[in-house]
């Protein structure tokens, strides 16, 4: 349904460095820097956009999820974010009652991540 989301960082080098890991322990690739200054970074026909803060992005509370198409990329994408300048919280990777294995992370900005995909059957 969605084709990308933006987020804002006062520190894009920090930023790269958490999200280039989370999305390569996914299965994408590290962002590349674009014109406008923008890091981008694709996977599946997706894309994480991170900017400069701008008005509209500054006033709203950051959090996206990214769909994971095993649970063994789950632990992989925690441990590379938290040694990347994430900090853990809700625990560490687990099923949900949602019937979902998932993990939370707060990234070096504080917004929440979130790597999910459907628990086993």
């Amino acid at each position: 349904m969605f084709t990308h989301a933006t987020i804002g960082s006062n520190d894009l080098e920090r930023a790269r460095g958490f999200h280039d890991a989370t999305c390569t322990a996914l299965g994408g690739k590290p962002g590349e820097r674009e014109a406008r200054g923008r890091l981008i970074s694709a996977h599946d026909g997706g894309r994480l956009l991170i900017t400069k803060p701008i008005a509209a992005i500054r006033r709203l509370r950051q959090d996206y999820q990214c769909c994971c198409g095993k649970s063994a990329y789950i632990p992989a994408w925690h441990e590379v974010g938290a040694t990347n300048g994430g900090t853990a919280f809700e625990g560490s990777p687990s099923e949900h009652p949602n019937r979902s294995f998932a993990d939370c992370l707060r990234d070096p900005d504080g917004s929440k991540r979130t790597a999910r995909c459907p628990a086993a059957k």
